[in-house]
C-alpha cells in the first residue's frame, strides 16, 4: 500500500490554499505515509529533521524526532509488521469497519465508497488495502484540503468528510498505538496522531458554532 491510495484527478486544478492549510495537509500525508509502509533510511533522516517545541503538538513531533534519530530501518521494518501486519494480523487492525462495526468490511466502508463516489476520488487500483484503512483517509483529507481530487474543500467540507470518516475513530486508534507494546518508533507517533486529531476536533467545532451562530 502506498501513501496515495486514491488517484489525482487529471483535470485538478492547482487553486491557492492558505499556508495554514498546507501545514494541517503535510501533517495529514506524514501520518498517511508512516502507516502505509515503514520508513526507510532516507525517510527516518526526514522525522530527525522535525522541529519540536513546548507546544501541545510540537512535544510529540519533538519525542518522534528522537525516536527517529535512534531508529534502525530493519527494526522499524520489523516493528511495522508487528503492528499492523503480523502472522494472521497485526497488534492493530487499522480500518475503520473495524473500529466502527468490531468486523472488516463493514457499513463504514460502504459508506466511505459512497462518499468517494460523490466527491469523484476514486481507487488507486494498485492498491491492494481497503479505502478505510487509516492511511486511505488520511491521504483523502490531505488530498481534499490541497485540491488533488479538484477544487480545494473549504472548511465546512472537510469538517464533514472528517466527522463521518475519520474523527469517530481515529483519536481512539493513535490512542491504541501510542500504548501498544510492539510500538517504540510509533508509540510517539501515535501521541502526534492523537494531538493532531485532537486540535483538528477543536477547530472544526469552532466552525460548528459559528455557523450555529449565523
Amino acid at each position: 500500500m502506498t501513501a496515495n491510495a486514491v488517484r489525482t484527478r487529471p483535470d485538478a486544478t492547482a487553486l491557492a490554499v492558505s499556508e495554514e492549510d498546507l501545514l494541517r495537509a503535510r501533517f495529514y500525508e506524514l501520518m498517511a505515509h508512516l502507516l502505509a509502509t515503514p520508513p526507510d533510511a532516507n525517510m527516518l533522516a526526514d522525522l530527525v529533521r522535525l522541529e519540536g517545541d513546548d507546544s501541545e503538538l510540537g512535544l510529540p513531533l519533538g519525542e518522534l524526532a528522537v525516536a527517529a534519530a535512534h531508529a534502525v530501518p530493519q527494526d522499524v521494518s520489523s516493528e511495522f509488521h508487528d503492528l499492523f501486519i503480523g502472522l494472521g494480523r497485526g497488534e492493530l487492525l487499522p480500518y475503520a469497519s473495524y473500529y466502527l462495526a468490531g468486523f472488516l468490511n463493514e457499513k463504514p466502508l460502504a459508506r466511505l465508497r459512497a462518499r468517494m463516489r460523490a466527491l469523484g476520488i476514486e481507487r488507486d487500483p494498485t492498491v491492494s488495502e481497503r479505502e478505510d484503512h487509516m492511511a486511505a483517509i488520511l491521504d483523502m483529507m490531505a488530498g481534499l484540503i490541497v485540491g488533488r481530487f479538484g477544487p480545494p474543500a473549504d472548511l465546512v467540507a472537510q469538517k464533514d468528510f472528517f466527522e463521518a470518516h475519520l474523527g469517530d475513530w481515529g483519536p481512539y486508534f493513535f490512542r491504541d498505538l501510542e500504548k501498544a507494546e510492539t510500538a517504540r518508533l510509533y508509540r510517539p507517533f501515535g501521541r502526534l496522531g492523537r494531538v493532531f486529531l485532537g486540535v483538528e476536533v477543536a477547530v472544526f467545532a469552532m466552525i460548528e458554532q459559528h455557523e450555529s451562530g449565523r
